[in-house]
């Protein structure tokens, strides 16, 4: 059995899944695409935001007050594999795969809670 110390020092050590998610309205079929470096515990920090009415997006908090808790889904679309190199951030592998479902799915607008990026050279969902 592990004591106490070890138990957290293998919590630090351990290595949190990253990469694109979903949150979906099953009410009204919007859906939200985003990242992260800790896609296991992402939800959590996104209901604890919804349910404190903190959540950055306007849309979103609207239609969780709207339709409730119940009508929202999480979902993991895509993964990163971690690198050899512990340090590696990854940012610009999570903005492609971001990119790519941004890509396929269109979260915008009726569709989504997303909003459309447009990068320097005028291509949507590149920036």
């Amino acid at each position: 059995m592990l004591d106490k110390k070890e138990a957290v020092r293998a919590y630090k050590l351990r290595v949190s899944p990253m990469g694109v998610f979903t949150v979906v309205n099953s009410a009204n079929g919007k859906v939200l695409v985003g990242t992260s470096k800790a896609l296991d515990t992402k939800f959590n920090s996104i209901l604890f935001q919804l349910r404190t009415g903190r959540f950055p997006n306007p849309a979103l908090q609207a239609d969780f007050e709207q339709y409730g808790e119940g009508a929202f889904s999480y979902e993991v679309a895509d993964t990163l594999e971690p690198k050899e190199d512990s340090a590696c951030n990854c940012d610009d592998e999570l903005k492609t795969l971001e990119a790519l479902w941004l890509d396929k799915l269109k979260p915008y607008g009726e569709k989504g809670y997303n909003k459309e990026k447009i990068a320097r050279d005028g291509f949507a969902g590149d920036g």
